[in-house]
């Protein structure tokens, strides 16, 4: 038996044929891909490390934090989720240099696949590792903006009639039908095409650039079987995750005993054996 322990980090992901994953636990790195098929067990010690700033907590806020750092840090703050209200741009950041670096920036706004069509916005850095944590089979670019502000407001617009959240349990359960991607570009673009006018008058012709060559990126995901009940497995209610390793996709590993979201126990101390 093999044993890795250490605090936990969401899964490193990479494109190949299919996805290949790596779980942080601490100063170690363990390729997942090789697990698929075995019994591996999964133990929470009970400590939890804060991921910014590594002291310890009781409780993890916002998938890693504590409280401290939860109420000081700007990527903590409601506007990362809503960043068509952000507090940059109304001059209320709680850091206004960590605003400037990271959301004062060129940002894309996307489609997706995940458990059918969504939109979103990333910035460059996380193009494809965005796409692949919201478990996307399918992803394309369609808009490039200059701050993730203006992300958001151009999402908001197109979230009209395109869902901006993915049903994780549907895409848990099997790999979503294939669509034409270029197509639905195209509809968004004729459908708002006003709206995005507007923005580009009261931000600037350049504010917003529609990307009409970007081809749409095929992603697959290591997994042997679906679930056919997703089951959420929660180290807060078991110290245990235990099961055949069937899968991973997004940030979850498929157990044929449940499903785990790896990435809502950032900071966990976990003890792995396989």
């Amino acid at each position: 038996m093999t044993q890795s322990e250490g605090y936990v980090a969401k899964m490193r992901a990479g494109l190949g044929d299919v996805v290949q994953y790596h779980l942080p636990l601490g100063e170690k790195t363990v390729a997942l891909n090789p697990l698929i098929g075995q019994t591996v067990r999964l133990e929470f010690t009970g400590a939890i490390q804060c991921v910014a700033c590594s002291r310890l907590t009781k409780k993890s806020f916002n998938q890693g934090y504590c409280y401290p750092c939860f109420k000081k840090l700007a990527q903590c703050d409601t506007c990362i989720m809503s960043p068509e209200r952000c507090h940059f741009v109304a001059g209320t950041c709680r850091e206004p240099e960590w605003g400037e670096a990271n959301c004062n920036i060129d940002h894309f706004v996307y489609l997706a696949n995940t458990s059918g069509l969504k939109v979103g916005i990333t910035r460059h850095s996380q193009i494809p590792t965005r796409w692949i944590d919201q478990g996307a089979s399918q992803a394309l670019p369609i808009a490039r903006v200059s701050s993730r502000h203006l992300s958001g407001l151009l999402e908001v617009q197109i979230a009209q009639s395109v869902a901006d959240k993915t049903a994780w349990q549907a895409m848990l359960k099997g790999v979503a039908e294939p669509m034409d991607l270029v197509a639905k570009r195209e509809e968004i673009k004729t459908l708002y095409a006003s709206e995005l006018a507007q923005l580009q008058h009261t931000h600037g012709i350049q504010s917003i650039q529609w990307l009409e060559n970007q081809t749409p990126v095929d992603i697959a995901f290591p997994v042997t079987a679906y679930p056919t009940k997703v089951k959420a497995l929660n180290f807060d209610k078991q110290a245990i995750v235990e099961g055949c390793l069937m899968g991973i996709k997004g940030q979850y590993l498929i157990f044929d005993t449940g499903v785990l979201n790896i990435r809502k126990f950032g900071g966990y101390e976990l003890r792995l054996s396989y």
